[in-house]
């Protein structure tokens, strides 16, 4: 049977416990697994179909999970943009291709699935968005309540829409996301409701399964896996979960874990660069990209240690370099994704242009969610439509011909 442990100080509680922090010092708790019990072979997956539930064995749902059928996400090869940058092998995970069309979901399924098993009948979060997307989606069909704070006029309608229209109470604060989280936490401390952001140690159980999939769809260790980091669940997951399969025996390296951030809210670079032991908060995040638009990232010390352990490390983004290479991934490769994705392969860029990324490397991108997310910087960017009379002399005129 698993249990929960803290990161920090190793204190142990049981699986039913509800808690996001440890007791005892206030640091993060993590999901540990008797490793040495587990009875299942990387053959038994492969028989089953790609999904967070190829993988049940490792995650801590007893019973049946709430499900939409998350994961099973393309790992597509980006060879013009590859070729561009002159790497041997890149790769995107698009995980935009979630039901909620971001990421979010492969930890929601498990998240909302733990709240029922402990008994909770209400879930709550905050968000920049996807997560109170992904959250209400789980709920509703979990038929449950769910409560969402946002920050308010900070958060790409797209995703707005999703939480409303799958039945979310839905609540802006004129506040920044921090604040939000911070609130949040207390109201379900105080009385009763089930948090689900990623301090959520049973959340990240979820999204730890996209290195698994990129293993099983590649084929073998990528060198570097490259995220976009917001609250540094993602980054912070992916290890823990390849971690898993190494002490398993299933692999044997670890991939060099590698973060983007905006360079508006890079609070995880700055101890990455300076060599700080923890993450310093930044108190005004900005950047285009709000899914990752984040100053205090919760998952900032499991990030640091994803990796530092791994040899990685982690650099910023301008926003013009992320809404550049949002248009080069879709103009060049038919991948459309939020703002927030395009950070992962824009920081590849910058990473192969400054010599940190051999180009021998096989690298893979985590793009983390679906243009329609956010298609109003789209719209920005873009030229309009032309319009013209609805006869062919002016469509043959508009089109130069």
């Amino acid at each position: 049977m698993y249990h929960l442990s803290c990161v920090h100080c190793g204190a142990r509680y049981p699986p039913d416990a509800v808690l996001y922090t440890c007791e005892r010092c206030g640091h993060l708790l993590e999901v540990r697994y008797p490793l040495e019990e587990v009875r299942v072979t990387r053959e038994d997956w492969q028989q089953r179909p790609l999904s967070v539930w190829r993988y049940r064995e490792l995650l801590p749902v007893a019973g049946a999970p709430v499900t939409l059928r998350e994961g099973g996400t393309p790992l597509y090869s980006l060879e013009r943009l590859g070729r561009e940058m002159g790497l041997r092998s890149l790769h995107a995970k698009h995980e935009g291709m979630n039901p909620s069309g971001s990421f979010k979901d492969r930890g929601m399924t498990v998240g909302v699935s733990m709240a029922l098993q402990l008994g909770k009948r209400t879930v709550a979060c905050a968000s920049t968005g996807n997560t109170s997307a992904s959250l209400a989606m789980y709920a509703a069909k979990a038929g449950i309540p769910s409560v969402v704070l946002l920050p308010a006029g900070k958060v790409a309608l797209g995703k707005v829409a999703q939480a409303l229209l799958h039945g979310a109470r839905v609540i802006a604060i004129r506040g920044n996301f921090d604040r939000a989280l911070e609130m949040v936490h207390e109201l379900c401390l105080s009385h009763g409701l089930y948090l689900l952001n990623s301090i959520n140690p049973y959340r990240l159980e979820g999204q730890k399964t996209i290195g698994f999939e990129v293993l099983d769809q590649l084929g073998t260790v990528p060198d570097r896996i490259v995220l976009p980091v917001g609250n540094a669940g993602n980054i912070s997951a992916v290890y823990k979960g390849l971690s898993e399969l190494r002490d398993l025996g299933f692999i044997d390296a670890l991939p060099k874990m590698t973060g983007v951030q905006a360079a508006g809210s890079a609070p995880v670079v700055r101890a990455i660069q300076e060599g700080l032991p923890d993450v310093i908060p930044e108190p005004s995040p900005e950047t285009v990209a709000t899914a990752i638009r984040i100053g205090a990232p919760v998952n900032g010390e499991k990030a640091l240690v994803a990796i530092r352990k791994t040899g990685g490390t982690a650099v910023s983004v301008s926003d013009a370099e992320i809404l550049s290479m949002q248009k080069a991934l879709a103009s060049r490769e038919g991948i459309g994704v939020e703002p927030a994705s395009a950070a992962s392969v824009a920081g590849v860029r910058r990473m192969v242009e400054e010599g940190i990324i051999d180009r021998d490397e096989r690298v893979v991108c985590v793009v983390t969610g679906h243009l329609l997310k956010d298609p109003e910087t789209v719209v920005k960017q873009c030229a309009p439509p032309v319009e013209i009379d609805a006869d062919m002399q002016s469509l043959l005129s508009a089109l130069h011909l």
